[in-house]
């Protein structure tokens, strides 16, 4: 299940209700991008958060989402609904677009080295 609601999803992209499936899928997949990012999960509300504190399925250093986290999910989004194939710009494959990235990186935990 995801954070941001599928109905913001929806409007965000402009598309149609009969999308809704594939827009569902994507957005999984967006707010997946932004949580290996992170190096941790976000969750929608407080209520959320103490559920999966309790239940041990927060991980480390869990998060409610944020305007910006939210940002960057539906930046994500957009690209993936507007690109549907694998893009390369000149020899750099981009992930994520970079409006996305400085959005989260306030957020990030574990830079490793």
């Amino acid at each position: 299940m995801t954070v941001i609601s599928l109905d913001t999803a929806i409007q965000h992209l402009r598309a149609e209700d009969d999308d809704a499936e594939y827009v569902s899928t994507l957005l999984e997949a967006a707010e997946d991008v932004a949580v290996q990012f992170l190096n941790r999960r976000f969750y929608a509300d407080t209520s959320s958060l103490d559920s999966a504190i309790s239940a041990g399925d927060a991980g480390l250093s869990p998060i409610l989402i944020t305007g910006s986290i939210r940002s960057a999910c539906l930046l994500i989004l957009g690209n993936l609904y507007s690109n549907r194939e694998d893009s390369l710009v000149g020899d750099d494959f981009s992930s994520m677009p970079a409006g996305s990235r400085t959005l989260l990186t306030p957020y990030r935990i574990g830079w490793g080295i």
